[in-house]
């Protein structure tokens, strides 16, 4: 049986759900497949968009209403983006990439821990060399249901030593920090806090700064305010306004003006051409 769900406000899972995160989802056809952990319970469901903009959810495994929830938590389908994509719609920058895309929005990890993984895996690297190193330490983690990885918790992460996550294609320096990190800090603990909290816990971890601190607020808590400050791309986009090379200060600057909706708004800044095109060039 398929349950019907509803977002609020303009939503497109075909704009929504790119990447495989770490391995724990796919999309074929217009349908995701997406492993979720609701209480560290594996579950697994097809998700695919209606006509009249319903989100049809069968469950593969797992309690049914539970990963129902889990995938509607998952695809932030409570989270009214209406107010933003008014606003950002008059945006000299980013207004005519909402109009074109109104209803994207991220995909959250299906644990906390995994967004770590992702903090660390992407720094200062290629988005694909990034997804590459995220499944690599995944698949060493979890388990596999099917053609899925189940997000892996923090305990099966912290399990791994930091010679284990380098080996993945990680630098050792953040492997170490990333093992370091899952042993001192409990990351689904940090949904109990407010964002303002989040960032500063997560800057306080060396080496981790305020991008880690937006891909864990973005992709492993659904928090629509923290934006990917300091994110190449984004740097990118300020070295174009600016005419000469940004710095992470100026990625900050630009998302301001967003405020509520800063981790938003990076989504639709990497996606402006600019964003691809490194500083001095195009």
């Amino acid at each position: 049986m398929t349950a019907l769900l509803r977002a609020r406000g303009p939503y497109c899972l075909a704009d929504s759900a790119w990447g495989t995160g770490g391995g724990t989802r796919r999309r074929r056809d217009g349908v995701l497949e997406i492993a979720v952990r609701p209480g560290g319970v594996p579950g697994i469901a097809r998700v695919s968009q209606r006509a009249d903009g319903a989100i049809g959810v069968q469950v593969l495994r797992g309690e049914r209403d539970v990963v129902v929830e889990a995938v509607r938590e998952c695809l932030l389908l409570d989270v009214d983006t209406t107010p933003f994509v008014e606003r950002a719609r008059r945006d000299p920058l980013i207004g005519s990439l909402v109009a074109r895309r109104p209803g994207l929005r991220p995909v959250r990890r299906g644990t906390v821990s995994q967004a770590m993984v992702a903090a660390l895996a992407g720094q200062l690297i290629t988005w694909r060399e990034a997804m590459a190193i995220e499944s690599r330490v995944v698949a060493r983690a979890s388990v596999r249901e099917g053609a899925l990885r189940v997000p892996p918790t923090r305990a099966e992460l912290a399990a791994l030593s930091a010679a284990q996550i380098a080996a993945c294609g990680m630098s050792a320096s953040r492997a170490a920090a990333l093992a370091r990190v899952l042993r001192s800090l409990d990351p689904e603990a940090l949904a109990a806090h407010d964002s303002a909290a989040v960032a500063a816990r997560i800057g306080r971890e060396r080496g981790l700064g305020p991008w880690s601190a937006g891909v864990v607020g973005l992709y492993g808590l659904g928090r629509l305010d923290l934006g990917l400050v300091g994110d190449l791309g984004l740097m990118r986009v300020a070295s174009r306004l600016n005419g000469r090379r940004a710095d992470v200060a100026e990625t900050s600057a630009l998302l301001a003006p967003h405020g509520e909706w800063a981790g938003l708004a990076s989504l639709y800044l990497l996606s402006h051409p600019w964003a691809s095109v490194p500083a001095g060039r195009g």
